[in-house]
């Protein structure tokens, strides 16, 4: 078997477990402090992924620059209208706050969401896998990092589609259970990103500026208002520093790249 194709299957299967497991521990546990860290940690690492490495490989690649700007813009838009989705599939969020959902709403609300979550989750999961495919095909260093920033910004994720599952009825066992099932299709995402972008190799840097605009969006649209309504130094001071400190893990990860 192809060494790329075993580290996509590792990477993407990795990815699903940790995330879905970290968000269980976190989100059974009540430890919100470290949710809001992870947030942080997050953000230095989403960032620093797609402008030091992720766009740089797209940007050196053969592909029209124009094209590639063009890919930008619509991954920008595109991700702008799938939040527009997501906020009217989690119409139960405390307001600004994308990672925290509300209690003591209609039951039967509550369930249809918990259902619609984890169809959502599930394409989200499989998409998760294209572009960490993508990424090992371009380069080993970077499918590594990718797979890491895709935990670190699954985590707080999860994280409230888990609060959403418990409220909507499941236990912790079928919250787990069925969170961890969506995730295992980014392994089918994985494989296909495999088949598909092996043969059109061409496509490859498309994917990555693809994938740069949906970690941008996040971290700049979502993660980096959420930190700044804690504008206190006490606060700010651990957010500056693991927003770094993601930034550091990405250049030891592709250190040499």
């Amino acid at each position: 078997m192809d060494p790329i194709l075993i580290s996509i299957l590792l990477a993407t299967g990795l990815a699903g477990v940790v995330s879905i497991t970290a968000a269980a521990v976190f989100s059974f546990t009540l430890l919100a402090k470290v949710v809001e860290r992870m947030v942080s940690l997050s953000v230095g690492i989403m960032l620093s992924t797609s402008l030091l490495h992720a766009l740089p490989e797209a940007f050196e690649s053969k592909a029209d620059t124009h094209a590639l700007f063009a890919t930008l813009l619509g991954g920008l838009l595109a991700f702008f209208l799938l939040e527009k989705v997501a906020l009217l599939r989690h119409s139960h969020h405390h307001e600004g706050d994308g990672h925290h959902h509300a209690h003591g709403h209609d039951a039967r609300q509550a369930g249809r969401a918990g259902w619609m979550i984890l169809i959502g989750d599930g394409m989200h999961n499989f998409t998760d896998g294209i572009l960490i495919a993508a990424a090992f095909l371009a380069n080993p260093q970077l499918g590594i990092v990718t797979g890491v920033a895709i935990i670190a910004h699954e985590i707080p994720q999860e994280i409230g589609d888990f609060i959403v599952l418990l409220n909507a009825g499941f236990s912790r066992v079928r919250a787990y259970v069925f969170n961890l099932l969506c995730s295992l299709l980014a392994v089918l995402g994985g494989v296909l990103g495999y088949a598909t972008l092996d043969r059109a190799s061409d496509m490859i840097p498309y994917v990555l500026v693809f994938a740069s605009s949906g970690f941008i969006y996040i971290a700049v649209s979502d993660l980096m208002p959420q930190m700044q309504r804690r504008a206190t130094v006490r606060e700010s001071i651990p957010q500056v520093l693991l927003i770094g400190l993601g930034v550091v893990i990405v250049l030891v990860l592709t250190h040499g790249h």
